[in-house]
């Protein structure tokens, strides 16, 4: 290969380095291609690296010709599945090349930490955002109180000290951020729900019981929003652990967080707000039916609702 290069210009391994940070810094997705093993005449040794961006775009080289395209080739199925793979080649044998050389390549997709917005700032709000931050998130805290949104309160999260409503309303949503409201106030939640669920998040979660649940979903309706809206919505929040204190909660809600973000399945699926209300209507008309054929006295003394069951408490400690 040419390896002439203009007086002054980057070594290609230093352009590699460069671009990655700035890729890296832009939250673009790219596929690191390194060579990692040649035997014989290659045009590339170990250590070679190129960057395949998922617009096409490519920075240094792994020596050109039928094993470069080879590698964008995967590095194109890898921008759409994920994960990595390990390429290996004769040059001429199996491409056809004049090199006579064998070159091992390994190529890894490079994902953007997904970004988590986190809507209250209490309790539950720090002991989540501490959590995801040690599990890879950019993470984002939203509070208008000055003494829960200080500096230095939440380490290396960024944290706003701002009204959660008009951040949620000039939120630039992306189909992969992820969104929970942990707020010290229900009408808040409210309103940063509703201005979220106008946004094309890949998940939004709220801390709530089923009464809650149930209230939220009719306001939802009865301010249009669609049944296919409400569904996004996730509440109650988190995976079932029995969880009660604030880091237990955060430890449940973080468990779910990572399930959608890895695309796992739990044991039993996490409820969506129409799923917890379809819950709440079998208990209802189960309550109702047995209610019809009880005796009076019977009756009188079941007046009051059961305790909804929940898996996490109802709106955020203060």
């Amino acid at each position: 290969m040419d390896d002439t290069r203009t007086p002054g210009a980057p070594e290609p391994h230093e352009a590699v380095w460069e671009t990655l940070a700035c890729w890296r810094a832009e939250r673009r997705r790219f596929v690191l291609a390194t060579v990692i093993d040649t035997r014989g005449f290659t045009p590339r040794k170990p250590g070679a690296r190129m960057l395949v961006g998922a617009d096409g775009a490519t920075a240094g080289t792994i020596g050109g010709g039928a094993i470069e395209n080879l590698v964008l080739e995967q590095a194109a199925r890898l921008l759409a599945s994920g994960g990595s793979s390990l390429l290996r080649r004769h040059l001429t044998q199996e491409l056809g090349m004049c090199c006579g050389g064998e070159m091992e390549v390994f190529l890894e997709a490079i994902e953007p930490a997904p970004r988590l917005h986190v809507y209250g700032a209490g309790y539950i709000g720090r002991a989540l955002a501490t959590l995801a931050v040690s599990c890879d998130f950019d993470v984002t805290v939203v509070d208008p109180r000055p003494e829960w949104a200080g500096d230095g309160r939440i380490a290396n999260a960024k944290v706003e000290c701002r009204d959660p409503v008009e951040h949620a309303r000039a939120l630039a949503g992306r189909d992969d951020d992820f969104a929970v409201v942990v707020t010290h106030d229900h009408a808040v939640d409210q309103q940063v729900v509703q201005e979220l669920l106008r946004r094309p998040l890949r998940f939004l979660g709220m801390i709530g019981s089923v009464p809650k649940a149930r209230k939220f979903a009719l306001r939802l309706r009865a301010r249009g929003f669609s049944e296919i809206d409400i569904a996004r919505l996730h509440c109650p929040l988190g995976v079932s652990i029995g969880a009660q204190t604030p880091e237990e909660i955060a430890v449940s809600v973080m468990g779910e967080l990572i399930l959608i973000r890895r695309g796992a399945r739990a044991d039993g699926p996490t409820p969506s707000l129409n799923d917890t209300l379809f819950a709440a209507r079998e208990v209802h008309d189960a309550s109702q039916e047995a209610a019809s054929v009880m005796p009076a006295s019977e009756e009188r003394q079941s007046s009051h609702d059961p305790a909804p069951a929940t898996r996490t408490p109802e709106g955020d400690m203060p």
